[in-house]
C-alpha cells in the first residue's frame, strides 16, 4: 500500500475493489500532517544536538558559560535557519 494515495479513485467495479471507492482526500491531509509534524520533530533534535555539541566544544576550548551559551545559540539559529531554507 502506498502511502499517499491518489485523490480521485472512482472505480465502477465496487465488488471487486470495495476499498478504493473510498474518499482519500482526508487521508492525504492526514499524511501530509503526519511529515510535517515528524519532519519538525527531526529537524528540532537535529538541531537541540547540534547546539549541545558547540556548547559542548566550546566549554572544552575553555571558553566561559556565557559564550558556550551563545556559541550553542548561533547553532542553533543556523540549523533551524538552513532547514527552513531547504523547505
Amino acid at each position: 500500500m502506498f502511502i499517499f494515495l491518489p485523490a480521485n479513485t472512482a472505480n465502477t467495479d465496487s465488488a471487486t475493489f470495495d476499498h478504493v471507492n473510498t474518499p482519500t482526500a482526508y487521508w492525504e491531509i492526514a499524511v501530509t500532517v503526519a511529515v510535517v509534524l515528524l519532519t519538525t520533530a527531526l529537524v528540532t533534535v537535529v538541531a537541540l544536538l547540534a547546539c549541545a555539541g558547540a556548547g559542548k566544544l566550546a566549554r572544552m576550548d575553555n571558553a566561559s558559560y556565557p559564550a558556550a551559551l551563545s556559541r550553542a545559540a548561533t547553532t542553533l539559529a543556523a540549523v533551524i535557519t538552513l532547514a527552513a531554507l531547504l523547505t
